[in-house]
């Protein structure tokens, strides 16, 4: 296992991060075996382990905290804030209000007194940035956080914030958690040199795609829309839709290179998200044993120029091939009315 330094923190990071979404209740119930992919994952060189309190509504840090029992010292440990956790308002956000109550929820579920690397799970239009920097500087000052960062936030929010952090005297936002693999290079035309000039690690999701770089969907083949992430997001796998026509071809195609390399399409597209010297850490979510050691097979392959140029010809450099994070949409692209004049507004002469 190789290991890179998280951004200017200092603190050392296996290059593939543990992601545990899919335990719990959304993905593996069974605790006990959640707990046994962990330990191989950490016996394997990771030391780093990623979840969020909305991963199965809390369960998935209560596993996390589980596993990490007697080795909670060898691993850097993150987890998010953002999403609503319970009926009514207030209950989610990135206000001073809930990221306080949170906090300790979240200390409470992982069975620790800090964690390494708490995260923005995505930006809050309702919350201005300097609270939410605001009551991170405090945790971290108080001992509860090490490091703060944010997830999936655009790169003219990364230097708004930075701006604010600089101007308050603030701590600031030290890493950014983007989606990237081969069907999704969109982060390259702003993002990752932006993070890059902030000195901010990097650790990237989604590396296969949500499935589509597994080698599962090809061309001509049937797909079962009524099972697994098919049944969640039929509109991301229906192969009728020209968005998947365009995927499948690129898979193809990347399936391909991945022959003519020696290698199987997910150690390829494992591999992908590494080579990029912005980032610090891809985060594989496994549900099962198999999944991680297919996973981790491929751990040490490197791309050289050669291959990497071949990618750039399949999947020009920035390109996404479909929109990466189905779960939020800015609101200046979700709500109508914000992009709408009122009604009343006087007309130009």
């Amino acid at each position: 296992m190789r290991y890179r330094t998280l951004g200017r923190t200092g603190i050392q990071v296996s290059v593939h991060c543990l992601g545990t979404m899919m335990f719990g209740a959304v993905g593996n119930p069974d605790h006990d075996d959640c707990v046994r992919i962990i330990h191989a994952a950490l016996d394997r060189g990771i030391n780093f382990v990623d979840t969020a309190d909305m991963y199965s509504a809390g369960e998935s840090e209560e596993i996390v905290g589980k596993a990490l029992r007697g080795r909670r010292d060898d691993v850097v440990l993150a987890t998010k804030v953002h999403f609503p956790m319970g009926e009514g308002p207030n209950h989610g956000g990135n206000s001073r209000r809930w990221i306080i109550r949170e906090i300790e929820d979240s200390l409470r579920r992982l069975g620790t007194d800090w964690i390494d690397l708490y995260q923005i799970h995505r930006p809050d239009a309702d919350t201005d940035v300097e609270e939410t920097l605001s009551v991170l500087t405090d945790l971290e000052r108080q001992g509860k956080i090490r490091a703060f960062g944010c997830s999936t936030f655009p790169a003219e929010q990364l230097v708004e914030a930075h701006h604010v952090a600089e101007r308050r005297g603030l701590h600031r936002f030290r890493t950014e958690q983007p989606p990237y693999s081969l069907l999704a290079r969109g982060i390259e035309k702003d993002l990752l040199p932006v993070a890059g000039r902030y000195g901010m690690g990097v650790l990237t999701w989604s590396p296969l795609a949500s499935g589509f770089l597994t080698g599962r969907y090809r061309q001509g083949r049937p797909v079962d829309l009524s099972t697994g992430r098919a049944a969640l997001n039929p509109h991301r796998f229906d192969p009728a839709l020209e968005e998947n026509v365009r995927k499948l071809d690129v898979v193809e195609q990347l399936v391909k290179l991945a022959e003519d390399l020696g290698c199987t399409l997910p150690e390829l597209a494992l591999a992908f998200p590494v080579a990029h010297p912005a980032v610090t850490s891809v985060i594989i979510g496994p549900r099962t044993m198999d999944q991680l050691d297919a996973a981790l097979r491929g751990a040490g392959l490197t791309l050289d120029d050669a291959a990497l140029d071949r990618i750039d010809e399949i999947v020009p450099p920035g390109t996404d091939l479909y929109r990466a994070d189905g779960a939020w949409r800015p609101p200046a692209l979700a709500d109508p009315t914000l992009r709408r004049r009122r009604t009343g507004d006087r007309a130009a002469a």
